[in-house]
């Protein structure tokens, strides 16, 4: 018994050595889209109310995160997720360059797509190594995914380099082994890659493909004969082996659907259902893990950037809660073989805010997303005007009445339903503040205080002993 005690003692202390030398074997990174601090509060009442956790909430270490970009206070997605996988400052719209690289015109096709000039080549500044190529480069199997287009500029910065994050095709490009414009950093090639936006890697086609490629290459074509499986669909995405790589775009164009709108009917000319990012994060790990060296892995939440711009705070929260639901499937499967996660580091976090807020002084259990009710009587909380109005609304957007009106429950919970704003704009804008960091696993303890969104490149390196 005494043996038995000593030999326990003797293993928990070399897995909290592993743990305070930072060296995690896989790391898996997490960006919900503009997730920022006020849609973590809004989605955790939503799904489980004012006193319950999100699965993100119960990681042990927590950080704020700073994401102002090289030119910008408020940032977009693309300098801010380069930064984390580069270390490096850079200006809005850029993707993983150099500090002095602008943001040029992407220009378009001869079909009239935007995205085909690359920048890249022009001497537009200089490209700076991705955590995902250092990886790589050590060996590791290494992954990007979301449900955003494969292109779009999160999954993009951890891949690609582009002097402007519209230049898609070319992003593309940058993904296939000896190919024109192949980023020749990734060695071999990304090992796991799944999203949406096939049209960015398939020829035009004036009737089925008006926003494919102009230049007629199937980059379809092209990774399966370096021997990638290529998969269009969940069924297709459910029946891949470990040992060869695999990329899945599992829509034709544009990006995956909402997840209030993810259905087991596909699209229209989908062919079958998409899968959910809980899904998708699964089966990343099951392909990478055949890698004796470990990994790396990106999951995107990406559409809960687009809810918040469109004002529908609906979905922006079900998005939230699939991507929630992606980290507790991560952590299921990790445990699994690694209960301490003594090998794998967790790291969750979001590129950037919008300007969701909190109205009034709502009653604890009124509906997050219904019109206000007062705490102290539960009746609906009036305007100066006399009028009700909803818990949530932005800062700036489309819908700003000229006058405002009386709004009800039957309204305002709808799936349609878009909260009010306080400035008129075409779109939402993303918002300047701070967001939050959760981390858990080996090297998570280096994740404290106030950090600049480059210093958790540093932390990633660090964990991995780079």
């Amino acid at each position: 018994m005494k043996r038995t005690f000593i030999a326990a003692a003797l293993t928990l202390t070399f897995a909290q050595a592993a743990h305070a030398a930072g060296e995690a074997k896989n790391i898996i990174f997490f960006l919900g889209d503009g997730m920022g601090p006020s849609t973590v509060t809004a989605s955790r009442i939503y799904k489980y109310g004012e006193a319950g956790s999100l699965t993100m909430d119960t990681l042990e270490r927590t950080a704020r995160i700073k994401t102002y970009s090289n030119d910008a206070q408020t940032t977009d997605s693309a300098p801010s997720m380069a930064a984390y996988m580069t270390g490096v400052k850079m200006n809005n719209e850029v993707i993983s360059m150099s500090p002095e690289t602008v943001a040029t015109n992407p220009g378009k096709d001869a079909n009239g797509n935007l995205g085909v000039n690359n920048c890249a080549t022009t001497g537009n500044g200089t490209s700076v190594p991705t955590i995902l190529e250092l990886a790589k480069a050590k060996g590791k199997a290494v992954g990007a995914i979301t449900t955003t287009e494969l292109t779009h500029a999160t999954p993009a910065a951890t891949y690609s380099h582009i002097c402007n994050r519209n230049a898609q095709y070319h992003i593309a490009a940058q993904l296939v082994p000896g190919g024109a414009g192949f980023n020749s950093a990734l060695g071999d090639g990304v090992d796991v890659l799944m999203g949406g936006g096939r049209n960015h890697f398939t020829p035009y086609d004036a009737t089925s493909n008006k926003t494919g490629r102009a230049d007629g290459r199937n980059l379809l074509a092209e990774l399966a004969a370096k021997g990638y499986v290529v998969a269009a669909n969940k069924t297709e995405m459910s029946a891949a082996a470990a040992g060869k790589k695999f990329i899945g775009l599992y829509s034709s164009k544009s990006h995956l659907e909402y997840e209030l709108d993810r259905t087991a009917t596909p699209p229209v000319g989908e062919g079958a259902a998409q899968p959910s990012l809980a899904e998708m994060t699964v089966k990343a790990m099951d392909l990478l893990s055949a890698n004796k060296d470990g990994y790396f892995l990106m999951v995107e939440g990406g559409r809960i950037d687009h809810a918040l711009h469109g004002t529908n705070a609906k979905r922006a929260l079900t998005d939230t809660i699939a991507f929630d639901d992606a980290i507790k499937a991560a952590l299921d499967k990790a445990k699994a073989t690694d209960p301490t996660l003594a090998n794998t580091l967790i790291v969750v976090t979001a590129d950037h805010d919008h300007t969701l807020a909190f109205n009034g002084y709502g009653k604890k259990g009124n509906p997050i997303l219904d019109i206000n009710r007062g705490y102290k009587d539960n009746q609906p909380s009036k305007d100066a005007d006399g009028n009700t109005y909803t818990t949530l609304v932005f800062g700036n957007g489309p819908n700003r009445p000229n006058v405002r009106a009386n709004l009800d429950s039957a309204t305002v919970l709808a799936d349609n339903y878009l909260q009010e704003t306080g400035v008129r704009l075409a779109s939402e804008t993303h918002g300047g503040g701070d967001v939050k960091l959760f981390a858990t696993g080996a090297g998570a303890k280096t994740f404290k205080g106030t950090l600049d969104n480059t210093k958790v490149f540093a932390l990633l390196k660090s964990a991995f002993g780079f």
